[in-house]
């Protein structure tokens, strides 16, 4: 199903098809795990490849992989699965999701719950929760932190960590989040494009430390550095 008018429909895939991509995702990873990432989160959400399959308003299929619940999470479990294999024990994995779709018929916070209790069977470290991008049409909310509630939703019902995302821009904002229980970690994306050194402005606003060069910590008022000592110590060679 195509995402919208004047977007192309996708091509449903084949077996061999499914093979290759799941294929793909453990080769990714396993690139990831070379390069020393320390995690690796799979993208199910926004109308990417996995969240087709998952959400009935994009998965049309009718074999193994369409229909009904069970059906439509068997290649995004398949892919985890594989991934988990292959990515080292000792690192977290994780899966960034779309709660919701916004739209009547769509993917829904109860069909999110059963993903996620199977993510965690399959090992499954943390979720991140997003929501919709899976039709043009969809209507979500907009604003601060307005996808705050739908982590705590997933939170209370699953027992595995969740990531909130979305509005989320100050400091203090973060920190509550985390500290009210509402999720277990905070993800910045364009927030941090637009202020690359948030870290620095949350720790001198909440006390806390963070690590940089001298010539830029020394600039943030209240900012303990962890680099070996105050704003007058020499740099490190």
């Amino acid at each position: 199903m195509a995402y919208g008018d004047g977007f192309a429909a996708p091509e449903a895939l084949d077996e061999r098809g499914l093979e290759r991509i799941q294929g793909d995702f453990v080769a990714t990873s396993a690139r990831a795990a070379r390069a020393g990432f320390d995690t690796v989160e799979i993208h199910a959400a926004h109308g990417y490849l996995l969240h087709q399959f998952l959400s009935p308003l994009a998965n049309r299929r009718t074999d193994d992989y369409g229909g009904g619940l069970a059906n439509r999470m068997r290649f995004p479990l398949a892919v985890f699965a594989a991934v988990r294999d292959a990515w080292p024990a000792d690192k977290p994995l994780g899966v960034r999701i779309s709660a919701v779709d916004g739209i009547d018929g769509g993917w829904s916070m109860d069909d999110s719950v059963a993903f996620a209790k199977r993510l965690r069977e399959l090992g499954c470290d943390f979720i991140d929760v997003s929501s919709g991008g899976i039709v043009a049409e969809a209507a979500l909310p907009r604003g601060p932190g307005y996808q705050v509630d739908l982590a705590a939703e997933l939170k209370a019902a699953v027992a595995v960590p969740v990531i909130a995302d979305g509005g989320i821009t100050e400091p203090l904002q973060a920190e509550t989040i985390v500290r009210s229980g509402q999720a277990d970690l905070v993800a910045l994306a364009r927030q941090m494009l637009k202020e690359p050194r948030w870290p620095w402005r949350a720790a001198a606003e909440l006390g806390a430390s963070a690590a940089g060069p001298p010539p830029h910590v020394v600039g943030f008022e209240g900012v303990r550095a962890e680099w070996g000592g105050g704003p007058d110590a020499a740099e490190p060679d």
